[in-house]
């Protein structure tokens, strides 16, 4: 196998015997081949939509099958041969029109006619040299052409959330498939890629505001929020991933049976929503980010549910109360099915389980405050725009992205520490569970730390630099006294990275390293036209965005 999309490849270059998430080499084969096959696909719906014909189904096996392939989403060999077979059907069935309107098919690349009947035939298909990374071999195109794929990775994610919500934008499944069809293309070279690559930010942009608008009308605009993270003595189901469209379902199926909810991770932030405060029984935040969750899974005692992505290979002491939905998978898990005919999904068997296990063993009590979304922030402005014109903030800090189990991370919480107390932090996913359990203070009533929410939420912190570029009066919104040290792990880290160049910031700082799949050229071109760098220390760090 080879594999380097996320922050931890192995040897800071790519995992070759396992991943070091967990993944097995038969795993990361068949989603090299899942990949491949939605490439096939995207080469023959752009030629069916060019003749009129329109298969939406489409739009959805890219979704599925680009989001299951992101980093700790699926583990479950069985669940790729699954969807690559559904996949095929698909693009057969395009193909087939394609036909019948007299439209030749001759000169396909391989990914779009290769054709397998059996499990055997799949997995021999997977492993082949021509289907995976490595099948690139110039090291800059290969580099872009999987830095535009992990940006549609992340870009397919947050199109699949709005999805659920009924909300979807054709331009964007429209230009997955342009990208996904040009890394197929030979005869584009490394600066039509690197165009390619800066358009993806534009769309990364299109779906994060596309989401953002899902969830707000959906639910409401997020509002400051105090989440309680102790436990109540009742039975319990732990929530983590992403998509709000599940939560709120179970917290649907869930009233008036005793059982309570909690949220895990990235879910953290569906308790800013107005819409999710009506439920009696949805209790609070239960542990910290991710790659803790072996410990905190054991102690929690109840049922867990991934939504998707962000599962680790489990303790068999937990392992039987774990349920996947979505694009999340792990062998030995049960499968909560999607909706059918816009049905909600059926959780009670989650909600029978949990009935018979204990409750939560408290590991922690207290308060964290979060809500910080755009229209929050917009409704203090006024506060905010007088703190800085006084010079009680000097500056605000981007510190989005990710958590991880690397002991290098905790550079980000020393970071928060040693900032100045006339400095704020702006913050979205999950890295800020290295900081916002810390007590950092206030300024002039305003929390140090403003939590917008997930990960796509760090479109909030985007909308927030351009009306205070737009308040100032400034022509360049690198003018703004802000400062991008981002931690990434995966690949929606990727597409927010890709939509901040598209918005023209620059200088941004990513740690704690960074891709291994950025070649040394696509590198040089990124430090060149727009400042990326690395970290190095907190004191050193600090004195260069200080000044």
């Amino acid at each position: 196998m080879f594999c380097y999309q996320c922050q931890e490849a192995a040897k800071g270059t790519g995992c070759t015997i396992q991943g070091v998430c967990g993944k097995k080499p038969e795993v990361a084969h068949l989603q090299d081949l899942m990949i491949y096959t939605l490439k096939g696909i995207s080469i023959v719906n752009i030629k069916a939509k060019e003749a009129g014909l329109s298969f939406r189904k489409a739009n959805r096996i890219l979704m599925d099958g680009l989001f299951m392939t992101i980093t700790n989403a699926n583990f479950d060999k069985d669940k790729f041969i699954e969807k690559i077979k559904e996949a095929l059907v698909v693009r057969e069935e395009i193909k087939s029109a394609l036909i019948n309107k007299g439209i030749s098919l001759e000169g396909l690349h391989d990914a779009a006619s290769w054709n397998a009947e059996t499990n055997a035939a799949i997995e021999a298909k997977a492993d082949g040299v021509n289907v995976g990374v490595l099948a690139t071999e110039n090291e800059d195109v290969r580099s872009l052409r999987e830095l535009i794929t992990y940006g549609i990775k992340g870009m397919a994610a947050y199109a699949e959330h709005a999805y659920n919500l009924g909300y979807e934008n054709t331009e964007v499944f429209n230009f997955i498939e342009k990208a996904l069809a040009a890394t197929l293309d030979d005869s584009l070279d490394a600066d039509k890629l690197i165009a390619l690559t800066l358009e993806t930010g534009k769309y990364g942009v299109d779906v994060m505001a596309l989401l953002d608008k899902a969830n707000t009308e959906s639910y409401g605009n997020p509002e400051i929020t105090e989440v309680n993270i102790g436990v109540r003595n009742n039975p319990a189901i732990l929530v983590s991933g992403h998509d709000l469209k599940d939560l709120e379902e179970l917290l649907e199926q869930t009233k008036g049976t005793g059982v309570d909810v909690y949220t895990h991770g990235e879910m953290l932030p569906a308790h800013y929503y107005p819409a999710f405060k009506k439920y009696d029984n949805f209790v609070g935040n239960y542990g910290n980010a991710w790659w803790k969750q072996n410990e905190e899974f054991e102690k929690f005692n109840g049922v867990i549910l991934f939504t998707t992505n962000c599962i680790t290979p489990p303790k068999e002491s937990y392992s039987d109360r774990v349920y996947t939905t979505g694009a999340s998978g792990y062998p030995g898990f049960k499968h909560i099915p999607d909706r059918i005919n816009q049905q909600p999904k059926d959780f009670s068997e989650l909600i029978e389980h949990a009935k018979k296990l204990s409750s939560p063993t408290e590991i922690e009590t207290g308060k964290i405050i979060g809500g910080f979304a755009h229209e929050q922030v917009f409704a203090l402005a006024d506060k905010v725009i007088e703190a800085v014109k006084s010079g009680a903030i000097k500056k605000f800090f981007v510190m989005a992205g990710c958590d991880g189990r690397m002991k290098s991370r905790d550079y980000y919480a020393e970071f928060a520490q040693k900032l100045p107390k006339d400095t704020v932090i702006l913050t979205a996913g999950c890295a800020k569970y290295k900081y916002n359990k810390l007590d950092l203070g206030d300024i002039g009533g305003i929390p140090r730390v403003l939590d917008a929410g997930q990960c796509n939420d760090s479109y909030s912190l985007a909308l927030i630099a351009l009306k205070l570029k737009e308040i100032f009066k400034l022509n360049d919104i690198n003018e703004l006294p802000i400062a991008y040290n981002i931690a990434w792990y995966e690949q929606k880290a990727v597409i927010v990275l890709l939509a901040l160049l598209h918005l023209g910031v620059k200088n941004i700082h990513l740690g704690p390293t960074l891709p291994a799949f950025l070649s040394p050229n696509v590198a040089k071109v990124l430090v060149e036209n727009f400042g990326i760098g690395g970290i190095t220390n907190v004191d050193d760090d600090l004195k260069m965005f200080l000044g």
